[in-house]
């Protein structure tokens, strides 16, 4: 039996970055909650194919997904997103904002203009977009929730992945700002910031033996994440339980950021 600060029936969600990894995740345990889904991802293949997963569970009473190709880097292709989940169930009550990009690591004294504005276009101007797209219903209605996967690079410095790391830190202020303008209005805007999990962006990471015995001496968990780990934070932030949290940002790290060592 879902616990009623839990249940998410009747409302829509739009998970972007859905079709595997910790969007699938998150959407398929929203699903098991009620929640209307929207999965999206640039492959459609990958999508129908979560989307049928989702919807060929029998325990999912009113739990159910669609799936909707989407680029988010694309104004337009977001817009499509947004427009179907408001045709198909009338609204979207939850943005989970957890596709990104990670294509180049180094010094920024080699970064081009080029790559700097591919990685903000897609990793912060698409969650732009998309508060515009869909906050006005929420506000409208008093209830909405804006989830915005970070990473605890935004939290520290790095000389290698320190680009990466900068449109994290801006996801994590954006949410402070959202949560000042509409917290009052029933919208809560919060950030996740991951650490390292099996995932197939950090599949350098987890893969590289020296990386594991660095990454295992530092954490106190002395592990790296599961992605269901992240799903269910993200559960209790899309939900009435998660009500009084705004503006945060919640390491999801093993304790990573809080060691010294």
């Amino acid at each position: 039996m879902t616990s009623p600060l839990f249940d998410l029936s009747g409302k829509v969600a739009v998970i972007t970055g859905s079709s595997r990894g910790i969007g699938f995740a998150s959407a398929r345990l929203m699903a098991a909650h009620g929640a209307k889904v929207v999965i999206c991802g640039r492959k459609a293949d990958a999508c129908e194919a979560a989307a049928a997963e989702i919807n060929a569970d029998p325990g999912f009473d009113s739990g159910e997904a669609i799936a909707v190709p989407c680029n988010i880097g694309r104004k337009d292709e977001l817009q499509t997103v947004v427009a179907r989940a408001n045709e198909r169930w009338g609204r979207v009550d939850i943005v989970m904002a957890n596709a990104a990009i990670h294509p180049w690591t180094g010094s920024v004294l080699d970064l081009r203009d080029e790559t700097f504005n591919k990685f903000m276009q897609v990793n912060v101007q698409s969650s732009i977009w998309l508060a515009q797209m869909t906050l006005p219903g929420m506000l409208e209605r008093g209830y909405g929730r804006f989830i915005m996967v970070a990473s605890v690079v935004g939290l520290l410095g790095d000389p290698v992945t320190g680009t990466y790391g900068l449109t994290k830190a801006a996801d994590m202020q954006f949410v402070r700002n959202m949560a000042m303008e509409f917290a009052s209005r029933g919208v809560c805007a919060n950030c996740i910031a991951p650490g390292t999990f099996k995932t197939e962006m950090a599949r350098s990471q987890w893969e590289d033996p020296a990386m594991v015995a660095w990454y295992q001496q530092r954490n106190p968990s002395k592990r790296f994440g599961e992605i269901d780990e992240i799903a269910g934070v993200a559960l209790l932030l899309a939900s009435r339980a998660g009500g009084y949290i705004n503006g945060q940002t919640i390491a999801v790290d093993g304790g990573h950021t809080i060691s010294f060592r």
